[in-house]
């Protein structure tokens, strides 16, 4: 086919001998569920965070909130958009030739899959940064943190997200139809020359270093609020530390676990020039783990709120024949929690016969 070293039909000459098969019927299942589960629960969370933004508004919370409404907002849009595409490409029977002969769908493609797979890594690891700023300095937070500041924030993240996507059609190299003729992306086959590479690698050193900052931060507040609960001897705060260690397990543990898989395979092939094994049924498993992220990432983040683990406590305290006691600590917010136990800890005033009265006004 002399017509697969034009423009329009970027990489699919080079997959006319492809190996790689996909069960249309299972594709299309995987794909119509993925999107439908993600937009049904990203647009239940952005209710709730529409509903907490309200009654937060002028408190420390707000900023979390917004944070976490950018990343449910990102989820949506990328199930919406990249689910959408994925559908017609396999209701057009993966028919490249007919609709992408000037490239345009396969290069929009590409750039929802870069922007939608690492703007929600980034969010992620700027919510780790913002969580562990209000622990460990509740007052600059308090004082700093804004929404002003944080609209700023979320705007740059975005910005940034969009440079990386666009970089490969600025630098005039088109996105690539890959193996399995369902999805666009960087070329990860028959690489040429180190660009092809270095866009590989870009992406997913970005991946690893959100995910390693998202660690690093989570690991400091988890360990500075056991430091608190076990310095304080006020019960107040137990609810709130174990609300947040909880949050902050899930939220690492659903990210590496979704999107190491795919970090690593992209990683590989950049290294290894194109000569990696990684399959096409690997690289595509890999991605729908990456998926599944976003998916989880409403649960994770609003869903996972004091009032399910407080049912949560109820349900297994009965099972266990335990006792459940103190259950009003659940109705202190765990923002306002967070800033008064660490402003016990940190207040140069402060000692061992303090009480949290006086401190009612920091919490705010």
């Amino acid at each position: 086919m002399n017509s697969s070293k034009s423009p329009g039909l970027a990489g699919f000459g080079a997959l006319k001998n492809t190996t790689c098969h996909t069960e249309k019927k299972i594709s299309v299942f995987f794909s119509i569920i993925f999107m439908t589960v993600g937009i049904l629960s990203n647009s239940l969370a952005i209710v709730i965070l529409l509903k907490a933004y309200q009654r937060f508004r002028q408190k420390s919370k707000a900023s979390f909130l917004l944070l976490a409404s950018g990343l449910v907002v990102t989820d949506l849009f990328g199930h919406l958009i990249n689910g959408a595409i994925a559908v017609f490409v396999y209701a057009s029977d993966k028919d490249w030739i007919r609709f992408n002969q000037s490239n345009i769908l396969c290069s929009v493609f590409g750039i929802c899959m870069v922007f939608f797979g690492l703007c929600p890594l980034f969010l992620g690891s700027v919510m780790a940064v913002e969580r562990c700023i209000g622990v460990t300095k509740p007052i600059f937070h308090s004082t700093k943190m804004t929404s002003r500041h944080v609209k700023m924030m979320l705007t740059m993240v975005c910005l940034f997200a969009v440079l990386i996507a666009l970089l490969p059609i600025l630098r005039f190299r088109a996105y690539q139809i890959q193996a399995s003729r369902t999805w666009c992306f960087y070329k990860t086959e028959h690489i040429e020359d180190w660009e092809d590479r270095f866009y590989l690698l870009l992406f997913s050193c970005l991946g690893f270093l959100a995910l390693a900052i998202s660690f690093l931060c989570n690991a400091v507040t988890g360990i500075t609020l056991l430091r608190v609960k076990f310095k304080s001897q006020q019960r107040q705060g137990r609810s709130h530390h174990f609300e947040m260690i909880i949050q902050l397990l899930a939220i690492m543990c659903v990210s590496c676990i979704c999107w190491s898989p795919f970090l690593v395979a992209m990683a590989r092939i950049g290294i290894n020039e194109g000569g990696s094994k990684e399959t096409c049924e690997t690289i595509l498993f890999a991605l729908r783990m990456a998926t599944w992220n976003q998916i989880l990432d409403p649960w994770v983040y609003i869903l996972l709120r004091k009032a399910v683990l407080k049912n949560l406590y109820k349900i297994t305290s009965g099972c266990c024949g335990v006792q459940v006691i103190n259950l009003h600590m659940w109705e202190l917010s765990s923002i306002k929690n967070s800033l008064k136990v660490a402003a016990i800890s940190e207040s140069p005033g402060s000692s061992k016969q303090i009480n949290l009265q006086p401190l009612t006004s920091v919490g705010q």
